[in-house]
């Protein structure tokens, strides 16, 4: 029986199903070359929710692809899919995706409920049957130890004048929009004082419009001085209803990524996964980014750079425990680490990139050669098509 491997690819928070872009093929056809006994599929987790719980969504995730690994076990007539299964799966996350794909494969491996903290897998015994069977997890920049202090630092650093002149404006806008101190013409002749230009008289305003003002005008002055910053000068309206709607937004999706503020569980994952990695020999890396030629260094005057360094990467790594286990990825080009997490599979704005793809195939590669793979018999021919229709249909 030609067995199956089949690469599951996770996106992370707020992404969707492009994330990955062309990756996944072009991932598929090195790693059909580099494991020619056995059938490369590829499947993408369509687009979902990255807000709420996430125990739910791993739950949700396990559910879709157990559905998906039957199928195909059933379409391979395995006779025993859970003792001796013919596909052996890789769970591939980007971001938040990793995390997903950690939890997922802990769960499996302790075979216990989703509820349970993932955690607990690095006590008790393990499941060496587990089913689906994952045999690793490739994680692209996922924070499993948390967001790097300097994407903050750095990026408070990038827009501190940017911030100061915005508040400063704005602060002076007020004024000059609702009259705070409006003279009348002698008096602008006795002081001297000159209107300011393109200055519009105060409103006729009633009892209920100024209570009005004074209840929501600074929400909305602030609201829309973050989205000057945040938007790099670009002014935006936000009404009350908005920004009531805006901090339940924020509020569900910060419960999804809530995770990454505990940190003994983060620590308790990582340990979870090293030692699925020594005891059953599932495949484990974090491929992260690292800013390159653009980053700043302490000769071009920044104060981050001369305190914290100038590595600059999007997540924390790990000291000592699993440190050989993540593996740098360096972009030229972005200005910034959010920039490098965001373009990882955008060959344009990563010059990475190739050497990315060959080292993600390197690493299935090296966990795939094993009995399992020995066993596969079939057409061993590199070239030959792979299900066209596999990845659309699922």
């Amino acid at each position: 029986m030609k067995k199956t491997l089949l690469l599951c690819f996770i996106h992370g928070f707020k992404g969707d199903d492009n994330t990955f872009g062309s990756f996944p093929e072009h991932l598929r056809a090195l790693i059909s070359h580099g494991l020619p006994k056995v059938s490369v599929r590829i499947i993408v987790y369509p687009q979902f929710e990255t807000r709420g719980n996430l125990e739910a969504c791993v739950s949700r995730f396990r559910d879709w692809l157990q559905e998906k690994v039957i199928d195909i076990e059933v379409e391979n007539k395995t006779p025993s899919p859970t003792v001796d299964p013919s596909v052996h799966t890789i769970l591939i996350g980007h971001s938040m995706g990793g995390i997903v794909a950690a939890d997922t494969t802990l769960s499996l491996a302790s075979d216990r409920a989703i509820e349970s903290e993932a955690s607990d897998a690095t006590e008790g015994g393990l499941n060496a049957f587990m089913f689906p069977y994952i045999q690793g997890v490739l994680a692209f920049d996922t924070p499993y130890l948390g967001i790097s202090p300097g994407v903050v630092a750095h990026g408070a650093e990038g827009h501190y004048n940017t911030a100061s002149s915005t508040f400063t404006q704005l602060s002076g806008l007020t004024g000059a929009l609702w009259g705070s101190k409006v003279t009348t013409e002698a008096g602008a002749k006795d002081t001297k004082e000159k209107k300011p230009v393109a200055a519009l008289p105060a409103p006729p305003v009633s009892d209920a419009s100024v209570s009005a003002w004074q209840k929501w005008g600074k929400m909305a002055l602030y609201a829309g001085a973050g989205a000057v910053v945040a938007a790099g000068g670009t002014t935006a309206y936000m009404k009350r209803d908005q920004i009531t709607e805006g901090w339940s937004w924020v509020g569900s999706h910060l419960e999804f990524v809530g995770c990454l503020m505990k940190g003994e569980e983060l620590r308790k994952r990582v340990a979870g996964m090293v030692r699925l990695n020594k005891e059953l020999d599932v495949g484990f890396s974090n491929l992260y980014t690292r800013l390159g030629k653009k980053a700043l260094s302490k000769e071009t005057g920044s104060m981050v750079g001369s305190v914290i360094g100038n590595q600059r990467t999007f997540c924390n790594l790990p000291r000592k425990e699993g440190r050989e286990l993540w593996h740098e990825a360096i972009n030229d080009v972005a200005p910034d680490e959010p920039g490098a997490h965001m373009t990882m599979f955008v060959p344009k704005d990563n010059p990475g990139y190739y050497d990315l793809s060959d080292a993600a195939k390197n690493l299935i590669v090296q966990w795939t050669t094993n009995e399992w793979y020995e066993s596969s018999t079939g057409s061993s021919n590199v070239y030959a098509i792979e299900d066209a229709t596999m990845r659309d249909e699922l």
